[in-house]
Order: structure tokens, then C-alpha cells, then sequence
């Protein structure tokens, strides 16, 4: 395993004496760097590294492919922790669906963050009003790995459709797909996110674009047979174009670990987050709603960390 890359700060800082802090450097798996997953995961290392000279603990946060590519780094090694959707967290270490034969045992729970609508996004002159209409259009699915891309697969499976439906399915990662919606390479886009978001907003402002809803028998289904996923709505007036609130489902944004990372790692990222909380909140607008009691269980599938529960305990929550 690779979990950590540790430097042993030794120096002589009297005669005879020698330091024994160290330095440890844990890597955040986040999203593309138009996503709420980025700023997950920047925040949470912002905060991380204001305590870096007392605990040693050093945090970067990479942009990644998303949820599926962070699981999978984590539970190789390459990065410590790391933001998924709470429906991948429940595969993952199920081993069902996408992770049918790979079953991550050894994954672990450490909190959850805000709700992510399943968001489908149209131009309006593709005439696009309900999910039914995206069959024979030109797609932008989401790119391999990511969270949107492997929910979509899902919500096609469930109506009984393939890719094959669409006249286009494209792989744009979110960075590139609103100015596709703009350069009308694609009729619409999907994307399962916090809101409000940047990307969606970009989007809205190049083209004249609406919300799509999503629902229906095959949704319901969903949401009854799955505790990972819940109703959501978007309010209307958030974006240019959707007056109305938009109905849809959705998942939570959870963040991850491994068990192999040591306990007092975890605890002091918990503590700096909910010793933070404040100025957590103040990261995101997707951020300002969360309660402390709601992320320590919401969404949450896989075993809590022992060093994510120990903070809990100490605080009283648990």
C-alpha cells in the first residue's frame, strides 16, 4: 500500500537533540475542477493544512475522473481519502453493481455533504421537457469514472434503454460540457452535483437552456428499492431559464476512506472540518446548509472510520 509518503523532519535543534516531528502527506481524490467534488475536497485541505506546524499532516486535492475513480484509487492505495456519491460508497463496498467481484471491504465512512440532484440540463430548442424526450438526442453522459456517468448508466437501465437511445452519448468531462451545450455540439448534459453550480450557471449564460425533470415509474422504482437514493428538487428562479422548481432524485456527496489509514489521520481531518464548521460552510455556497447531525449518518453506507468516530464520540454526537 501506498497510503502515506512520510519525511522524518530530523534536525538538530540543540546539542544532542534531535526533532521527531514528522511530516505526513495525504491526498484528497476530488472531481473535475468545475464541481462541487473539487471544492470539497480544497476546502477540506484548506483547513487541514492551517494546522499542518502542530499535527505534521500535509493535504493536497487533486482534480480526478470522480466518484468511481476516487473509490478505486483509495482502495489501491494512491490516495487516502477522496469524495463519492453515496450510491458508489454502497457499491463499492457491497460489491454490487459497477463492483460486482471488486469488493472494497476496507472501505470506510467518514462523513457526508451535501445533497446531489441527478441534473439534466437541455437547450431549448431542442425541445427537451421531460427524460423521455432525450431519447434520439445528442448527450453528454459524463465522463469514465465519474459519479454522473455511472448514475446515468443506472437510470438508462432502469427505463430499459442503452446508449444507444441517444444519437450521440459523449464523454466530456464537466469542465467541457457546458460550452458543447453552447456550441449546440451536444443537445443536453447531465450532471450530479451540489447546486448551486458553476458549470450549469456557464451553461445557462452562453445558451438559452432549461432543467429537465426527471421522474416517473422507473425513478419511483429507484428510490424505493435503493436507501442511497432520495427525491430532490432544484428551485426554480436558481438558473437562467427554470422559473419552476424542478423535480428530480438524487444522491449525497459522502467522503471516504480506507481502512489501512491510520485512525489519528482521519481523526484530526474530522477536526478540522467540524472545529471549523463555520468557515466550512463558508466555502460553497452547496455548503450552507449542512448540519453537523445530519452528516455524521446521512448517506453514509460503508463502516464509520474509528478515527471519524472517536471525534464524533468526543463531541458528544454519537
Amino acid at each position: 500500500m501506498k497510503v502515506f509518503k512520510i519525511l522524518a523532519a530530523a534536525g538538530a535543534i540543540a546539542a544532542g537533540t534531535v526533532a521527531t516531528a514528522q511530516e505526513r502527506f495525504i491526498t484528497i481524490g476530488t472531481g473535475g475542477q468545475t464541481g462541487v467534488y473539487f471544492v470539497v475536497g480544497q476546502s477540506i485541505c484548506r483547513l487541514v493544512n492551517r494546522d499542518s506546524a502542530k499535527t505534521g499532516l500535509k493535504c493536497t486535492a487533486p482534480s480526478t475522473g470522480g466518484s468511481i475513480a476516487n473509490i478505486n484509487a483509495i482502495k489501491a492505495g494512491d490516495m487516502d481519502m477522496g469524495v463519492a456519491q453515496s450510491d458508489w460508497q454502497y457499491h463499492a463496498y457491497n460489491g454490487t453493481s459497477q463492483f460486482e467481484g471488486d469488493k472494497f471491504d476496507k472501505e470506510r465512512a467518514v462523513f457526508s455533504v451535501h445533497s446531489e440532484p441527478f441534473t439534466v440540463i437541455a437547450r431549448k430548442d431542442a425541445n427537451i421537457n421531460s427524460f423521455d424526450d432525450l431519447k434520439g438526442k445528442r448527450v453528454n453522459v459524463g465522463n469514465p469514472g465519474s459519479g454522473q456517468l455511472a448514475t446515468m448508466e443506472v437510470v438508462l437501465d432502469a427505463k430499459g434503454w442503452t446508449m444507444d437511445d441517444f444519437a450521440l452519448a459523449s464523454e466530456l468531462k464537466p469542465a467541457e460540457q457546458a460550452a458543447a451545450l453552447g456550441d449546440n455540439k451536444v443537445d443536453a448534459i447531465v450532471y450530479t452535483v451540489g447546486h448551486p453550480n458553476g458549470s450549469i450557471q456557464e451553461a445557462v449564460s452562453t445558451v438559452d437552456a432549461n432543467l429537465v425533470p426527471v421522474e416517473g415509474e422507473a425513478i419511483d422504482k429507484l428510490v424505493a428499492d435503493n436507501p442511497f437514493y432520495a427525491y430532490a428538487t432544484i428551485p426554480g428562479g436558481m438558473y437562467k431559464g427554470s422559473d419552476d422548481d424542478i423535480k428530480t432524485f438524487g444522491v449525497k456527496a459522502t467522503f471516504v476512506t480506507s481502512a489501512d489509514v491510520p485512525d489519528d489521520v482521519v481523526y484530526e481531518v474530522v477536526k478540522a472540518v467540524f472545529d471549523n464548521f463555520d468557515r466550512f460552510k463558508k466555502l460553497h455556497p452547496a455548503f450552507a446548509n449542512l448540519k453537523e447531525e445530519e452528516m455524521i449518518k446521512d448517506g453514509l453506507s460503508a463502516p464509520l472510520h474509528p478515527g471519524a468516530e472517536k471525534y464524533y464520540k468526543e463531541r458528544g454526537w454519537m
